[in-house]
C-alpha cells in the first residue's frame, strides 16, 4: 500500500511538473526497443511504463481527467520537460520504425490531445527553425524600413546630380 501511494505521488508530480504528457501503448515491444526509445527522447522527456489504475488516480490528482478512457492495455507515459515537438517527433518516428508502439493521446498546455493532434504536433518544425524564421522575418522588415527611409535621400541625391549635369551641359 505504501509503495502504491509513493508511486501515485511520483506520477502526480510527473503530471504537474511536465510541459506536456504523451500517452502510448507499448504492447509487443521488447525491452531493448523500449531502452532505445527512452534513449531517443531522454533529452526532453522521461518515458515510464505505468500501471493504469495508479496513473488514473495520479492524473486526476493533477487535474487531468482526459486519460481516464485511454488508460487501457499496457501503457507508458512520456513526461515532457523540454521541447514537446521534439518528443512528439521522436515518438512518431519510433512508431514508424516499430509499429507496435501506438500513440494514444496526450495533454499539452492545459488541453487534451488526440493521437491525430499529437501527430500534427510532431509535424511542426523544431523550435530553433521557427525562431530562425522569425528572426529572418524581423530582419527583412527592418531592411524594408531602412530602405524606405533611405529612398527619399537617394532620390534627392539623384535629382541634385541630374540638375548639376543639366547645368553643366
Amino acid at each position: 500500500m505504501a509503495n502504491k501511494e509513493a508511486s501515485v505521488a511520483e506520477l502526480t508530480d510527473g503530471f504537474r511538473d511536465s510541459n506536456a504528457v504523451l500517452l502510448t501503448e507499448y504492447r509487443g515491444l521488447t525491452v531493448a526497443q523500449l531502452k532505445e526509445l527512452r534513449k531517443n527522447i531522454s533529452a526532453d522527456a522521461t518515458y515510464a511504463v505505468v500501471k493504469n489504475t495508479l496513473s488514473k488516480i495520479a492524473a486526476n490528482n493533477a487535474g487531468i481527467s482526459s486519460f481516464d478512457d485511454e488508460l487501457v492495455g499496457p501503457s507508458a507515459i512520456a513526461f515532457v520537460h523540454g521541447d514537446p515537438v521534439a518528443v512528439a517527433k521522436g515518438l512518431r518516428d519510433f512508431a514508424k520504425a516499430n509499429p507496435a508502439l501506438v500513440i494514444k493521446g496526450g495533454y499539452f498546455d492545459g488541453n487534451p490531445l488526440t493521437a491525430a493532434e499529437v501527430t500534427k504536433l510532431a509535424d511542426l518544425e523544431s523550435r530553433e527553425v521557427l525562431l530562425g524564421k522569425l528572426a529572418g522575418a524581423f530582419k527583412a522588415s527592418l531592411f524594408g524600413a531602412a530602405y524606405l527611409f533611405n529612398a527619399p535621400l537617394s532620390q534627392a541625391v539623384r535629382t541634385v546630380e541630374a540638375l548639376r549635369a543639366k547645368q553643366d551641359s
